[in-house]
């Protein structure tokens, strides 16, 4: 041990022996030896460094626990939830719609409709009732008032009122509504000097049962007459699960923008981020108001953390969580009150919490 200390200091302490054979047969013992350090020294040292390990973390657990409700209320999927809390809780925010739009910049894609020349034709697809027509009328009309010269095609020839809702949008543009009711005839159309003169051409469709594979095969054909870009246009306030379903079949037939209608009637969003989602699906313009001109917005993360996390409803839950917290300290001091008033702390006496007789008798013979 001496030997040890004299190598390695006073420190030193021996952690193992072993015996061995050495090379002249003779038995050797063999030492492990190492420094004993100032383990609390260490310890409080570790503590120090690590303390950020055990600081107070109640706002990002109140700022998860806010996403979480808000987003329940919109009745977004499970896995979508997972997703965005996941998000949330690795990013330091402590203020909630700054951990949301961080969260939707990262998970969701985002791309307006052309407002300037775009010789790719759009043809807008979607189930039955979801504003097709009116979108397409929208489109044109902001593309009509920003100077372009915009041609309008319709294959939705069956419905009744169909083609004629289209066409006295056309009219106030004063600009022609085009019909084609083949796949061929839209064929043709896309092929004419007329169309390809166009600044833009927009193509309306008869909805479609996403359900129905006759449906969705005669709404192939059309999307093939051409190098078209299908636009799934889906309405807001759907069941999250059925706007998702959706989404993955358009998106099947080539669709990868969604445009959101009559996102002003609806306070639930959960099918706007399903449908995203599922169909993987990069959000563009969202239905404002049932007005032509003007009724179409550009959507971006900042623009869907509002719709998601209005500040009305934020103010709310924090008086909520406030009054809570109110009732919670206000039930404590009624709490410490009666302790502090309790018979036994003032010395009184009080017959329910006398010691029976029996017990004292009891206590008497045995003591």
């Amino acid at each position: 041990m001496d030997m040890v200390r004299d190598a390695l200091g006073e420190e030193a302490i021996i952690v193992a022996t072993r015996e061995e054979k050495g090379a002249n047969g003779k038995t050797q013992v063999q030492l492990t030896a190492a420094i004993e350090k100032d383990t609390a020294s260490d310890i409080a040292q570790g503590d120090a460094s690590e303390s950020w390990l055990y600081e107070d973390d109640s706002d990002e657990a109140q700022v998860v626990e806010f996403l979480t409700d808000n987003l329940l209320g919109h009745g977004v999927p499970e896995d979508i939830l997972d997703q965005v809390i996941s998000y949330a809780s690795v990013m330091d925010h402590t203020e909630p719609r700054l951990a949301l739009l961080s969260t939707i910049e990262n998970l969701f894609k985002f791309a307006n409709l052309p407002t300037a020349p775009e010789k790719k034709p759009l043809i807008m697809v979607g189930p039955p009732g979801a504003g097709k027509t009116l979108a397409v009328a929208k489109v044109a009309a902001r593309s009509v008032m920003s100077g372009l010269n915009v041609s309008v095609i319709t294959t939705d020839t069956q419905r009744a009122g169909g083609q004629e809702q289209l066409e006295a949008f056309t009219n106030l543009m004063e600009t022609e509504l085009h019909l084609a009711a083949t796949p061929q005839n839209l064929k043709t159309l896309l092929d004419s000097p007329e169309i390809l003169d166009s600044d833009q051409i927009i193509i309306d469709t008869a909805g479609a049962n996403p359900f129905d594979s006759d449906h969705i095969k005669q709404l192939a054909r059309f999307i093939s007459a051409g190098t078209i870009e299908p636009i799934l246009v889906m309405p807001t306030g759907y069941d999250a699960g059925e706007a998702g379903d959706i989404a993955r079949i358009f998106a099947s037939l080539g669709a990868k923008k969604l445009l959101s209608t009559r996102i002003d009637v609806a306070r639930r969003l959960g099918s706007l981020l399903s449908a995203a989602h599922y169909g993987n699906m990069t959000l563009t313009d969202i239905g404002t108001s049932a007005k032509v001109a003007g009724g179409l917005s550009p959507l971006d993360a900042k623009r869907l953390t509002q719709l998601l996390m209005p500040r009305a409803n934020m103010a709310a839950a924090q008086k909520v969580k406030e009054a809570e917290k109110a009732s919670m300290d206000k039930s404590q001091i009624k709490d410490s009150q009666r302790r502090t008033t309790s018979p036994i702390m003032e010395g009184k006496s009080d017959d329910s919490l006398a010691v029976p007789e029996f017990i004292k008798s009891i206590t008497q013979a045995t003591g």
